[in-house]
């Protein structure tokens, strides 16, 4: 049984109230100058497991003081019918972020869709311009997977400066994110694939340990270096021996967590967080927003639309 409470797990949750906090904080002041915080989710088609993500991320928006609205399009819509929902979104100043929710059906190219959004409303930091501007140290709107994992490694207080870190996946929105964050902030970052020839060799001489490969327990304690952080960012569903399914990461987390000194877990590690980087992401937006309404109308006191 995992124990959450256990020192050694590093919790998203605590995390995540305290940014939300400062979130909520920066949208009622926006708010009070005519400039309210708004999410819309799009959804396509029916899947349970999205609503459950909708309904959470409503949840903590109303926490943080940030309007949201889901817009809800049919399973058969054309990849064309809803870029145009998305161009008419990026042409409303009433609407900060535009969030696609996932999986989408399988006629319609996601990438397309996150390429549709408007670089100054991806608040889920997926749009080509946004990935790219991580590479030129942009870091204020990176993915939001990506941005939690390393906050969480950030809760440690490991000097950043030379750590040895090691990311296990390279996903154009996990992976490769994470090592740009982390070679900015002057960290030595390697990244293994499935072309690595020994990903245990690699592992094992990381001060910090980053797993995203969708792969359940593939990371075992003799891969852990003594007293390493470990980023489980993997959510798997497993069968038990009782026949019971449980929600499991990429890490063996029974195992490595009596070599490693931080280690995530999963659930309760970098899932609560993820939404809580959406919502700060959510009011960088709205800011460069502002400073473009203002370059461009001369004035800050209120949206065109009102």
């Amino acid at each position: 049984m995992t124990r959450t409470d256990d020192s050694r797990y590093l919790r998203g949750g605590p995390v995540a109230q305290r940014i939300i906090a400062s979130v909520r904080e920066d949208a009622l002041i926006a708010t009070a100058e005519g400039f309210p915080p708004k999410l819309v989710s799009i959804t396509v088609g029916d899947t349970e497991a999205v609503d459950v993500y909708v309904r959470n991320q409503r949840a903590k928006a109303e926490l943080a003081g940030i309007g949201f609205e889901e817009r809800r399009f049919a399973a058969d819509i054309t990849a064309g019918e809803l870029e145009a929902a998305i161009h008419g979104l990026n042409a409303d100043p009433r609407v900060t972020g535009i969030i696609i929710q996932r999986p989408v059906p399988a006629h319609i190219p996601i990438k397309t869709l996150q390429a549709a959004v408007h670089p100054l409303k991806d608040v889920e930091g997926m749009h080509p311009a946004s990935i790219g501007n991580i590479v030129y140290n942009q870091l204020d709107l990176a993915p939001c997977t990506a941005a939690a994992s390393v906050e969480l490694l950030k809760e440690t207080g490991l000097e950043l400066k030379g750590l040895e870190v090691v990311v296990v996946g390279h996903s154009e929105i996990v992976g490769k994110p994470i090592a740009f964050l982390l070679m900015s902030e002057g960290a030595t970052v390697t990244v293994c694939h499935h072309m690595t020839r020994s990903v245990a060799a690699h592992a094992r001489r990381a001060d910090a340990l980053f797993v995203a490969v969708g792969k359940p327990r593939l990371i075992k304690a003799d891969m852990v270096k003594p007293g390493a952080c470990v980023i489980d960012i993997g959510i798997n569903s497993e069968v038990g021996p009782d026949g019971e399914t449980r929600i499991v990461g990429d890490v063996d987390t029974d195992s490595v967590k009596e070599v490693a000194a931080w280690i995530t877990p999963v659930p309760g590690g970098v899932g609560p967080l993820t939404v809580a980087i959406l919502l700060r992401n959510t009011m960088v937006a709205l800011n460069r927003q502002r400073a473009l309404y203002r370059a461009t109308y001369g004035v800050a006191d209120q949206l065109a639309a009102e």
